[in-house]
């Protein structure tokens, strides 16, 4: 109901009154007057008059009711300790494919290798629940595909070119965009979840924690509502993973977006470093880097630094 009504609200040329409205929605108009409250306590400007209701102001929110027909898969928090810990939570209750959870801040967000995930205000956070029918070795799949999804995204839409920094970072001329974090679980050889963590730089100034990032702001110069990045993703994505071969040529087609590739890299693990020169990506995700001696070693999983960066 409240998607509905900020709809109307969004396409009136006018105030909307309490009884068009109410005729619209087919409800009582004490019901339109309740929800209207409620969106107000939420943070929409809606100016209530004696001939009825108008939006003054769209905010940047991402309650549920900005994602119509998604809105039972929209989990939205203020501050949580980490929307990763809550999608697990959800996802082992067996929630639907698609659930989203949201946060404009994270007390206790990670990032790869245990490092903390910083939430300024006015960033993209949240963790999306997935449901491949992948064999677990394949799972990493769905993170090329968000990144790639990404990358289309902001370059279709927002002119902005991205590269894709293996396993799962975008940058824009070498500053780092979004970062991602993924986990699953699986019963057996086969996947039951896999959820990603994404943090992306939108409207806030990410160079107080990390001086070689960026921000979407800071390079368009003006602001980008967070909804509709989200919206435009999950459009995008769900429509990826729902075509029963998206994840075939995923690999192939990330390619042309490599920032990584055919350049000396520092790769770390919990154990180890490793240096060398990225050479490819097959067809599972795996980084096949050249040693100093020329032969390849396959890098399943680990942090990637390019030449230029500090560990």
């Amino acid at each position: 109901m409240k998607s509905r009504i900020l709809k109307f609200l969004q396409d009136a040329d006018d105030i909307l009154s309490g009884e068009q409205m109410s005729e619209l929605l087919g409800v009582s108009r004490v019901s339109v007057w309740k929800h209207i409250r409620s969106l107000q306590a939420a943070g929409y400007a809606i100016e209530a008059t004696p001939k009825g209701y108008r939006l003054t102001d769209l905010p940047d929110l991402l309650q549920p009711w900005g994602f119509p027909g998604r809105e039972n898969r929209i989990h939205c928090h203020a501050t949580v300790d980490s929307t990763m810990a809550l999608a697990r939570q959800l996802a082992r209750e067996g929630c639907p494919e698609f659930t989203v959870v949201t946060a404009d801040r994270q007390t206790g967000g990670r990032g790869r290798l245990g490092r903390v995930w910083h939430s300024s205000h006015g960033g993209l956070y949240f963790t999306i629940v997935l449901r491949p029918a992948l064999p677990a070795p394949l799972s990493s799949l769905t993170t090329f595909a968000a990144g790639l999804t990404w990358a289309c995204l902001l370059q279709e839409d927002y002119g902005i070119d991205v590269g894709l920094k293996w396993p799962n970072d975008l940058l824009v001329r070498e500053r780092k965009l979004s970062g991602m974090l993924s986990e699953m679980e699986a019963l057996g050889e086969l996947v039951t979840f896999v959820n990603i963590g994404i943090g992306l730089n939108v409207n806030n100034d990410p160079t107080v924690e990390e001086p070689n990032a960026v921000s979407l702001v800071q390079i368009t110069g003006k602001k980008i509502p967070r909804r509709d990045l989200l919206a435009g993703f999950l459009d995008r994505f769900e429509r990826r993973m729902a075509d029963p071969h998206g994840l075939d040529t995923i690999i192939a087609e990330w390619k042309p977006f490599a920032a990584t590739l055919n350049r000396p890299v520092k790769i770390v693990t919990i154990r180890e470093s490793i240096e060398g020169v990225a050479r490819d990506v097959d067809d599972s995700g795996a980084l096949l880097l050249e040693l100093t001696d020329g032969s390849i070693q396959r890098i399943i999983h680990g942090d990637c630094f390019h030449q230029a960066e500090a560990v």
